[in-house]
């Protein structure tokens, strides 16, 4: 055979052939090469798999044994000695593992979409919101104590988590943004890294396409935008106009300038069609937060949730916004101490429903820009701002909107610029006095507070314009009623009564009132309250934790501080069935009115107004008996001689900021209640005016 003059490679021992003078081969060079010469005459058998080669020690032996015997062909093994076939390897476990994997993908990426365009995204914001919980919650879990093993201090801890819960809120938009700025305005139980980072939530998003504004009006009123307010968008004669492009977008709704046919301009607030579907859900993910937080770091806030909730969820509703509005407007007008000096937009109810809400259009300043508001007025003698006391706008020029509609259809700009009153070089303003601007805003709140019992819970400057009345005195224009809290009367005369408590030291009565509301602490909360420190308690507060905490080094310092923090909400939160829900918002109102007074230069003394409102309330409540209205105007009368204490350090402040002082009695206020906070384990570091 010619396939015997290959050489074997292998270095072993060798065995012969039947011839001698021929190459030698290993036992299984010639086995393989015995199998090929078999395969070549069966060639319609199967491969026969050849087995492992034997050991070097067995190969020896055969070899020894071929010397001394005859050669024997290989024989292949028979068919019955062969073992079974192996069956093929099918992978079942991996590929059932693959398959599952490809379902929950599958699955996950349906549920995405469902829920990106049915449920505009509100699965996946309560997905974020409850990982971003659970990671901050596990991060304070591990981290919050005097030297922290995962941070450098605890303030690293707080910035750190203050920037993840922005971003969630940033990221969600819709009402976390209103969530924010609610959790945003509690400087006393929040730590200063988050005051300073929620400072910055600005209730800001990007307005919505026309397209939806234009779905959510068919679908309230089923009517074209054209149809329900006589409108035109091509300029054809006889039909008012319309901007589509937004002059405003907030979290929840947007606003649409427009002129109508019979000349009334409006506000058209629509409310953003994601929101309808979004606010159950958002709510309800904020409830289980909250709930969790509470049993986690046994901190009695849960209690309050609801009642948070229903405020928030009402803010949704413009018909109930509309109701507050033209309640005021009421009220208002039948108070002769603001009759002439505050105006409530008109709400035209036949073009409104529970997510549209078309109001009277308001010219006018914002109370933010105070350069505007004090400028002198370059109008005429004796002519008031436009608009003022609801009088007619002027009326856009026709072929001016034409050729805007015509030349720049994705531009609209349809309003007429209204600011000849800033004079020729635009340097004008309205003239008006920043101490009559505050009074009126103080006393409008103050009346809210004590003497209706309905109070505006959201009067930050955006809300608040100033026009000019032909007197030369501003008139202060309240819009935005969707946040509102109603008061009871018993709760509204003890709140009167225990403000004016504040005013005369009256310690008595301030435990006697806070403790019915199941507030174990009157110092702190009436340090709340005022938002400035109350020096008539006892001072056993502060007195205590200055004396344990005094020898500590600063880390030990500031975790012993946050945990006073704790202790002093629990002691506040003492009796969560009788602390009264409405204080949550009513303190919102008054913190956002001393920064309003703080950014104008404190022009009046704030808690002198306050205070006179409280008493006077008193008397002139329409709910009381005449013999206690006669009882309390005595006592009031003895009230407004205590008040003159008041007025000595005011003027003394006004008189050190006129002499070149920089500060004014509410920074300096602000500075003392900063400094108390800081003795009794709270921090203060907010100014209304960064968000």
């Amino acid at each position: 055979m010619t396939a015997f003059g290959i050489f074997c490679s292998r270095k072993r021992v060798l065995q012969r052939t039947m011839k001698p003078s021929g190459p030698s081969l290993c036992v299984p060079c010639i086995a393989r090469l015995q199998i090929r010469s078999w395969h070549r005459e069966y060639p319609h058998i199967g491969k026969l798999h050849i087995l492992r080669a034997p050991t070097s020690n067995f190969r020896t032996k055969v070899h020894s044994r071929s010397l001394h015997s005859e050669f024997k062909p290989f024989v292949p093994p028979t068919w019955t000695s062969l073992p079974k076939p192996a069956p093929p390897k099918t992978y079942r476990r991996t590929r059932k593992i693959i398959r599952r994997l490809l379902y929950l993908a599958t699955g996950l990426g349906i549920a995405y979409e469902v829920d990106k365009f049915f449920l505009y995204s509100s699965l996946a914001r309560s997905a974020r919101t409850f990982w971003l919980g659970s990671l901050v919650a596990t991060d304070y879990k591990i981290n919050f104590r005097a030297h922290p093993p995962l941070a450098d201090s605890i303030q690293a801890l707080h910035t750190r988590n203050a920037e993840r819960l922005f971003d969630l809120l940033r990221t969600n938009g819709g009402l976390y943004l209103k969530i924010g700025q609610a959790i945003a305005m509690q400087s006393a139980i929040l730590p200063p890294e988050f005051q300073k980072m929620f400072s910055k939530m600005f209730d800001d998003a990007p307005q919505n396409d026309w397209k939806d504004a234009e779905r959510v009006i068919l679908e309230d009123f089923g009517k074209t935008p054209e149809e329900l307010f006589g409108i035109s968008f091509t300029g054809e004669p006889g039909k008012g106009v319309m901007e589509r492009t937004a002059r405003a977008s907030a979290s929840v709704a947007q606003v649409h300038w427009a002129r109508l046919t019979d000349g009334r301009e409006v506000a058209i607030k629509i409310q953003k069609r994601e929101i309808a579907q979004q606010v159950g859900w958002d709510l309800w993910t904020f409830k289980a937060v909250a709930r969790i937080y509470t049993w986690l770091f046994d901190i009695p806030l849960y209690s309050l949730v609801p009642y948070i909730s229903e405020r928030l969820l009402l803010e949704t509703d413009f018909v109930n916004e509309a109701d507050n509005s033209e309640r005021m407007a009421d009220l208002v007008a039948g108070e002769s101490r603001l009759r002439g000096r505050v105006y409530i937009p008109k709400v035209y109810r036949e073009l409104s429903s529970k997510r549209i809400m078309t109001a009277e259009w308001i010219e006018g300043v914002r109370l933010w820009d105070k350069e505007t508001l004090t400028r002198p007025w370059q109008g005429r003698w004796r002519q008031g701002s436009p608009g003022c006391r609801g009088a007619p706008l002027d009326a856009p020029n026709r072929q001016q909107v034409a050729e805007v509609i015509r030349n720049h259809p994705s531009e609209e700009h349809l309003k007429p610029n209204r600011e000849w009153w800033k004079g020729v070089d635009g340097k004008g303003g309205l003239g008006v006095s920043l101490k009559d601007t505050m009074q009126t805003m103080v006393d409008l709140f103050s009346a809210q507070m004590f003497l209706w019992g309905c109070c505006h819970c959201d009067p930050h400057p955006g809300n608040i314009f100033i026009r000019r009345l032909p007197s030369g005195k501003p008139e202060l224009v309240l819009i935005d009623h969707g946040l509102y809290v109603q008061m009871q009367p018993e709760f509204r005369h003890q709140y009167s009564l225990f403000w004016k408590s504040l005013m005369t030291f009256d310690n008595k009565t301030i435990s006697e009132i806070v403790r019915g509301w199941g507030i174990n602490n009157p110092d702190v909360f009436a340090s709340a309250t005022l938002l400035k420190p109350y020096t008539g308690g006892d001072g056993s507060t502060s007195a205590g934790i200055k004396r344990t905490m005094s020898a500590k080094e600063q880390q030990e310092r500031t975790y012993e501080m946050q945990q006073q923090m704790r202790k002093g909400i629990r002691e506040i939160l003492a009796d969560e069935k009788k602390w009264p829900r409405e204080l949550i918002f009513i303190g919102r109102n008054m913190r956002i009115v001393q920064g309003n007074n703080q950014y104008l230069g404190a022009p009046v003394n704030r808690i002198k107004i306050m205070g006179n409102w409280a008493s006077r309330s008193l008397v002139d409540s329409p709910d009381l008996s005449y013999g206690a209205k006669l009882v309390n105007l005595g006592r009031h009368i003895l009230f407004k001689f205590v008040m003159f204490g008041t007025d000595v350090v005011f003027y003394s402040s006004k008189v050190a900021q006129f002499l070149g002082r920089k500060s004014n009695l509410e920074d300096d206020m602000e500075a003392s209640m900063k400094k108390m906070a800081g003795d009794m384990g709270f921090e203060l570091n907010h100014n209304v005016f960064e968000g």
